[in-house]
């Protein structure tokens, strides 16, 4: 989990058994990237730190940590929690209640996991410590059965994760996506473009 690099999470993602309560749609991820951004903005006018409505001091502290190890800052983009995705989640779950156990339950669950084994939370826990216990929840086919709860807490708190950042300005940036841009003469595709699947404007 540690050495994986952010667009591999993409590519996993796709394999992985996402968990139904955390279902949701592209008018949701919408909905909370608009109201996060607003969130963030009105922070930084008072000079204030962001409230979150659903998660504990306790639980957003860990959140903020959790999304930036799923996400971390790279030499292409800043991290999770610079592109919003904190108050991207608090904005989904606090909106839906019927997500709010499983992310409750599933923060919890690293705590418990943490504690057993080392006496402090996952937010107290070593670097060390967490990436040895989220290397046993992230790769599905490979958990544990007794693991499965954190596999499917974890799973679907990547899929959030993932959204929240690649539907932010920060993500959207980092995927070089070149839509949506007005373009004054079209010239027909690149030469090297049809060089590379064997094609040509003269083809019949």
């Amino acid at each position: 989990m540690a050495d994986l690099p952010r667009r591999d999470v993409v590519q996993l993602l796709a394999a992985a058994p996402l968990a139904a309560a955390f279902d949701w749609t592209p008018v949701d991820a919408a909905r909370a990237r608009e109201a996060a951004g607003a969130a963030r903005e009105a922070v930084a006018r008072k000079g204030s730190q962001f409230e979150p409505e659903f998660f504990t001091p306790h639980e957003y502290r860990t959140v903020r940590l959790l999304v930036d190890l799923v996400l971390p800052a790279d030499e292409r983009s800043g991290s999770a929690t610079e592109a919003g995705v904190p108050e991207f989640m608090d904005f989904i779950v606090a909106d839906q209640s019927g997500r709010q156990t499983a992310m409750r339950g599933g923060l919890a669950w690293l705590d418990v996991q943490c504690l057993r084994r080392h006496g402090t939370t996952f937010f107290d826990s070593s670097d060390e410590e967490r990436y040895a216990l989220l290397d046993e929840i992230a790769w599905p086919e490979r958990a544990r059965p007794e693991m499965s709860h954190g596999v499917a807490f974890f799973n679907s708190f990547r899929d959030l994760t993932a959204s929240g950042f690649f539907s932010s300005r920060t993500g959207v940036e980092d995927l070089r996506y070149q839509g949506n841009t007005f373009v004054a003469d079209w010239n027909g595709c690149p030469p090297e473009a049809l060089d590379k699947f064997g094609v040509s404007y003269d083809d019949p």
